[in-house]
């Protein structure tokens, strides 16, 4: 009677089943990382667990610095939204966006991904365990480009971009699209895309179409605008002819738009796939 009694109490609690598992929460907080004297700012949802594998992922294009951390936050929501696993750690890097050319900001993208291979440890007091990397529209350049660079588990790009900064600034120049500051900012320091195409095309994506080190997933909604898809397919048979690259895969969304990988059921599907298989 008196052990009937203490299961009955234990089933009130938790569980008398010996197959009880602890329910998995996190704590969400903001960081200055450092590596080898550059700063980062990252945003970091950590799961109450010792050892961890690690999605780290990078925002799209903001106007302003003062919207970047803002843009960190959302993107890990989005991330972490459609992440079947719930026992990962996120960290979303918020790099910067102003004052700085196109593709300047690797160096604090870097600082941030070295920072998680080789002292985030220490610092979290954890173990890391596998590490991935995903972002969307600049977020997916950024990650690219990374990848060409040092080695993680696996690279998920959404909708990359910009792949051809000579065709998207060109347009620009001639008033057939609204300017933007990416371009002006490359205006300012190179002048126009007729004058100086090379200083253009050596910031582009497809400008950095070898070297992969990791596997990499790309996913681009056939709906995206008409400056990312005039470029696509000859990104995609860039990354396709590449010789020293990892794996490749392509997810093309019919009628999907710029963020597809959110937005789709063959998105999410792809994604959760390659991390799993990873």
């Amino acid at each position: 009677m008196s052990r009937f009694f203490f299961c009955f109490l234990i089933l009130i609690s938790f569980s008398c089943s010996k197959d009880f598992t602890p329910s998995i929460s996190s704590e969400r907080s903001t960081r200055i990382v450092q590596y080898n004297g550059i700063s980062a700012t990252v945003v970091i949802d950590q799961p109450n667990l010792d050892k961890v594998d690690v999605l780290m992922v990078f925002h799209g294009t903001v106007s302003s610095d003062q919207d970047i951390l803002t843009a960190a936050n959302t993107t890990l929501d989005k991330f972490k939204s459609i992440l079947d696993r719930k026992d990962m750690m996120i960290v979303s890097v918020a790099y910067p966006q102003e004052n700085v050319l196109l593709g300047d900001s690797i160096l604090q993208a870097e600082a941030a991904l070295l920072w998680l291979k080789n002292t985030a440890n220490q610092e979290l007091g954890i173990t890391v365990g596998k590490i991935f990397l995903a972002g969307h529209s600049q977020g997916g350049y950024m990650v690219t480009r990374l990848n060409a660079m040092h080695f993680t588990n696996g690279v998920i790009a959404n909708a990359p971009g910009p792949l051809n900064l000579v065709y998207r600034c060109q347009l620009e120049e001639n008033g057939q699209v609204q300017s933007s500051d990416v371009c002006a900012k490359l205006n300012d320091v190179y002048g126009t895309t007729l004058n100086n195409p090379d200083a253009y095309s050596q910031r582009s994506l497809l400008n950095f179409t070898n070297g992969f080190k990791s596997d990499i997933l790309f996913v681009q909604g056939l709906n995206d605008s008409p400056i990312q898809l005039h470029s696509w397919p000859i990104f995609k048979q860039a990354v396709l002819n590449c010789t020293d690259c990892q794996s490749r895969q392509f997810v093309e969304i019919l009628g999907g738009e710029h963020g597809s990988l959110f937005d789709s059921v063959l998105g999410k599907s792809a994604f959760n796939s390659f991390i799993g298989s990873h």
